[in-house]
């Protein structure tokens, strides 16, 4: 799976969040636009029309296109099956729904 970059997030740390293709083509499937996230401990905000309806991502914790460039795609299915169980009760709240879907 090849992914591109479309857009960095400059971070205070010095430290960069490229926002990937992958998580453009998830929010797509979910009918909403994704931009970097005007919160400094998030990667993401979640539009709706103009209307902001999720910060998701939090800074220093890698995401399942993260770790299939700097891991490979069977590491980075084992974290996706991981958080995917640590965050179990999460995924119907809307942060966790949006960074399920678009993240992971």
């Amino acid at each position: 799976m090849t992914l591109k970059v479309q857009k960095t997030l400059s971070l205070t740390a010095g430290t960069d969040y490229k926002i990937t293709n992958y998580s453009y083509q998830q929010a797509k499937k979910l009918n909403v636009e994704i931009k970097p996230s005007s919160n400094k401990k998030k990667k993401i905000d979640v539009f709706k029309g103009d209307k902001k309806i999720a910060s998701i991502g939090a800074m220093g914790y890698n995401d399942y296109p993260t770790f299939i460039k700097t891991k490979g795609v069977s590491y980075a299915n084992e974290r996706r099956k991981l958080y995917k169980q640590r965050h179990k009760k999460d995924l119907n709240s809307k942060n966790g729904y949006f960074a399920n879907n678009i993240l992971w």
